[in-house]
């Protein structure tokens, strides 16, 4: 795209915002601060290097793209290929299978940060700071439950497992320098009608009570919640109404996927609840198709509504924005790019928004005129600023990184069989 035409229609389009008193430059400092934290799943379908079998656990990612990351190598080949397409600089979020575990058989309550010190070295040559999750499914013990298990022993292997996922976490955020965002999801539920609700969702608080013991300095701890998985649509331990009571009572930060909840269900209405009650909020940012399918985000009224929310909470800097999708069925790169980059352009519209006009209706009273600023601000300029934030950052511009991802494609991904 020619870049003078792109610099002619950002100045038109800055000249527009200032109207508002939106400093367009502004807005685009405060994208480049904007970290998503992309998933490291998204390029295996959730198998992990551990050699797994197939993925149980409540969860399912469907499709079979040729090309997926068979190994460390390939995986990291591939976020670096995705992330030269997305502007701005992001974190990586790892699922603990994703270890290096030298072809040795490594069980989970045994996992130590030796298996993650490539990674670590990685993120510190390519400034890609890592999160982390501990993975409670596609394993011989997951079963239906994990840690709130009625055995002791399985819960005990778990919470182990969980303990040294904190642990790897912490020498994660201390040789990065920032916090490592731990997230703590377990797929624990039942198929079918459940009478001792109560005893599950007691062994899973004093679970979390044992796994979080141990302060650390250089992690930030997430639960997150889910209305049902796949085999267990009857009952979910780990609800969203568990999680809250005991992330406020903990000062836990709460993780929001926005596939874990019903479909005419606001997440974004969420964002200032919750805020008043825990430190801050983690999301994993999906598309939901009828339920929890994690499709590849897209730019819609869901996602920009969040993105909204956010800044309407002045809380940019309480809220972690991570994604969560995993599509098997399209160019797996492609699916990154896309929903990466959907996800900035949510929040470049909601970082120019004219909230002072709209906040000033509000409290006037002056409804029809909040109204009318809502729907009008949504034709703004938007799409002219965002051309000028990848222009800025040296990638692609509109769709021109089609061709890179199919150069790809046919240089890399058609040679692994």
């Amino acid at each position: 795209m020619n870049e003078t035409k792109i610099l002619q229609a950002y100045n038109l389009a800055a000249e527009r915002y200032a109207q508002f008193g939106i400093d367009t430059e502004a807005v685009l400092a405060a994208m480049q601060r904007f970290s998503l934290s992309l998933h490291c799943w998204q390029a295996d379908d959730v198998t992990g290097f551990e050699g797994a079998a197939e993925l149980t656990g409540g969860i399912q990612s469907t499709g079979n793209y040729p090309g997926k990351a068979r190994n460390v190598d390939e995986l990291r080949a591939d976020i670096e290929m995705a992330t030269s397409l997305i502007p701005g600089k992001h974190r990586l979020n790892l699922h603990e299978i994703y270890g290096e575990f030298g072809g040795q058989k490594v069980d989970r309550d045994q996992v130590g940060v030796e298996h993650f010190a490539g990674w670590m070295d990685w993120s510190a040559a390519t400034g890609m700071k890592l999160d982390f999750n501990t993975t409670s499914f596609s394993h011989p013990l997951s079963g239906d439950l994990s840690l709130s298990h009625p055995d002791k022993a399985i819960r005990d292997f778990w919470i182990e497992h969980s303990k040294r996922c904190r642990a790897i976490a912490e020498e994660m955020g201390k040789r990065q320098g920032d916090p490592s965002i731990l997230n703590i999801w377990v797929h624990d539920g039942s198929k079918d009608t459940t009478v001792n609700k109560l005893k599950y969702r007691t062994h899973l608080k004093e679970s979390l009570d044992e796994i979080f013991a141990t302060k650390y300095d250089n992690i930030k701890d997430c639960l997150e919640s889910k209305v049902f998985g796949i085999g267990l649509e009857s009952f979910t331990v780990g609800s969203n109404d568990f999680y809250i009571g005991y992330a406020a009572q903990n000062n836990k930060i709460i993780t929001l996927d926005t596939g874990h909840f019903h479909p005419t269900e606001s997440v974004a209405d969420k964002v200032s609840s919750l805020l008043l009650y825990v430190p801050e909020l983690m999301l994993h940012v999906t598309r939901a198709v009828r339920w929890d399918s994690d499709h590849v985000t897209t730019l819609n009224d869901e996602t920009i509504e969040l993105c909204r929310e956010i800044v309407r909470c002045d809380a940019l800097d309480k809220v972690h924005f991570g994604l969560d999708f995993f599509d098997g069925s399209i160019n797996r790169i492609g699916a990154y790019v896309i929903g990466s980059r959907a996800s900035q352009k949510a929040m470049l519209q909601a970082l120019l928004e004219p909230l002072a006009q709209l906040r000033q209706y509000e409290a006037e009273g002056k409804y029809f005129q909040r109204l009318a600023l809502l729907e009008e601000a949504k034709s703004l300029p938007w799409s002219a600023v965002w051309d000028m934030f990848c222009l800025r950052n040296g990638v692609p511009v509109g769709e021109e990184f089609i061709p890179a991802i199919e150069r790809y494609e046919r240089e890399v991904l058609a040679n692994r069989n």
